[in-house]
């Protein structure tokens, strides 16, 4: 047990003892001056009233006291270490040797990609998991808190050089909690001294924590009342539930062969009792209701009963979450109803489109791997346009790339040519299929063409097609 959960209990306990012995000694007051001052005891209505206000009365105030006990909490309701505010005093009586502040550092993008259930389960079990690896390292006495909603504050009593071992330690055994993946940052001081919350300070100038834009005004825009919130989550939930996926088909057309033998996929949501919905509506309702696993399962499933109906020759590139990808629970449903499909697995290019790289690279290569250990093909999408797709360059040999369309939409800038050039022959010498999308003039065919480009999409290739008309096509 936490040593706020200790202390909290023994806080209620006193509050309770504190208001219960005056009260029981007023009512032993009332009822002896009532039934013991005379022989003869008489319930009159006078008396009656006086016992019916006693027993009100008493009842109201301990009612009041356990309100104010529960407003003036010493815990975190989330989590059930330390709040702040109890933090902080805390501190002042206790004179700590060491002081770590741990920061959950992509909680911002967690939170976009997580209920609000998942992402508080995980931080009750991150600080009860650190609570109990501590007392496992002889640390019993550990004083945990929540400064803010992404930081986490310890107290040692005693100076130990051993501190950040342990720490590093428990960074790598509980870098995933409940199937999710957690990057942490933290910095620790010896020496904590009177001024606490300089100390505070000096610990989160040592850690450096990108900021992630808030994406709920973008949500806001969206919409224009939380009743309206209310009916667009429960279409996209039935949405989901009842597989109503709306998908169009963008042709790719291979520049050697000159046919359409790919075609990428973008997806609506199609409930029975409304109008097709966005992604860029339904993805944030998606993830914030934690439903961002099943929406890609169910697009997933929806490829895989698509390709027997098709052509041989026509492969398929779409988008999964990188949530996903990375989740057990996901990867074990996925090649499950792979393995049962009898599908050829090539014929699927899951499209990966990353705006920085993954704290935990190596485990997230290594998690691609098991992808295309089964055949998949893994594209990265938008490539050049951020230093994150040139880092996943140097370690992870993709099958397609798709360049930032801005390469092909200044392709009369010298610059942005020669840079295009020198990345399609890159990636020709790692026999690395490239991909030009947004194409959309033929002169800009031309060009791409001239520059060794394996595929191009755009308008000037092709219009989008339904689902329909694909299979009458190619069935």
């Amino acid at each position: 047990m936490l040593l706020s959960e200790t202390e909290e209990r023994g806080r209620r306990f006193k509050l309770a003892l504190r208001a219960g012995i005056p009260l029981l000694l007023l009512i032993s007051l009332v009822v002896y001056a009532i039934f013991f001052q005379n022989k003869d005891i008489s319930l009159t209505l006078e008396n009656k009233f006086l016992m019916a206000a006693i027993v009100f009365i008493t009842i109201y105030f301990i009612y009041f006291l356990i309100e104010l006990s529960v407003k003036e909490t010493l815990i975190d309701h989330t989590t059930q270490g330390f709040n702040q505010k109890a933090f902080i005093k805390k501190m002042e009586k206790h004179k700590s040797g060491s002081l770590i502040l741990i920061i959950v550092n992509n909680l911002g993008i967690l939170n976009e990609n997580y209920s609000l259930d998942q992402i508080n389960n995980l931080l009750y079990a991150l600080v009860h998991n650190l609570n109990q690896f501590l007392s496992e390292n002889g640390h019993n006495d550990a004083i945990i808190g929540r400064l803010y909603g992404a930081e986490f504050i310890i107290a040692l009593k005693e100076e130990n050089e051993d501190a950040k071992k342990i720490i590093e330690k428990f960074i790598e055994e509980y870098k995933t909690i409940h199937d999710i993946e957690i990057d942490y940052k933290f910095s620790l001081v010896s020496h904590v001294g009177e001024n606490f919350e300089e100390v505070i300070h000096q610990l989160r100038s040592v850690i450096f924590v990108e900021q992630k834009s808030d994406a709920k005004g973008k949500e806001k825009a969206l919409f224009k009342d939380s009743k309206e919130i209310t009916e667009m989550e429960k279409s996209i939930i039935s949405s989901i539930k009842d597989e109503k996926l709306l998908l169009s088909f963008r042709p790719l057309l291979n520049n050697k062969s000159d046919e359409i033998d790919i075609y990428e996929i973008s997806t609506k949501l199609k409930p029975n009792d409304s109008n097709d919905i966005l992604p860029r509506v339904y993805l944030p309702i998606i993830n914030r209701l934690g439903l961002g696993r099943d929406y890609d399962f169910v697009l997933f499933k929806h490829i895989v009963d698509l390709l027997p109906i098709v052509d041989d020759k026509i492969s398929f590139t779409f988008n999964l979450s990188p949530f996903s990808l990375r989740d057990k629970t996901f990867q074990d449903k996925f090649f499950a109803y792979l393995e049962e499909s009898k599908v050829n697995p090539s014929r699927l290019i899951i499209e990966l489109y990353e705006r920085k790289t993954h704290h935990d690279l190596s485990s997230y290569l290594a998690t691609l791997n098991k992808f295309r250990t089964k055949g998949i093909r893994i594209a990265i999408d938008n490539f050049g346009s951020s230093n994150a797709s040139m880092e996943y360059m140097k370690h992870f040999k993709f099958d397609l790339v798709q360049f930032d369309r801005d390469y092909v939409s200044k392709l009369d800038d010298t610059n942005t040519y020669t840079m295009l050039e020198s990345m399609v022959k890159m990636s020709r010498d790692l026999n690395i299929i490239t991909v030009a999308k947004w194409v959309d003039k033929e002169k800009q065919k031309e060009k791409l063409k001239g520059l060794g480009i394996d595929y191009l999409q755009g308008f000037g290739i092709g219009k989008p097609i339904t689902e329909n008309k694909l299979i009458d096509t190619y069935n």
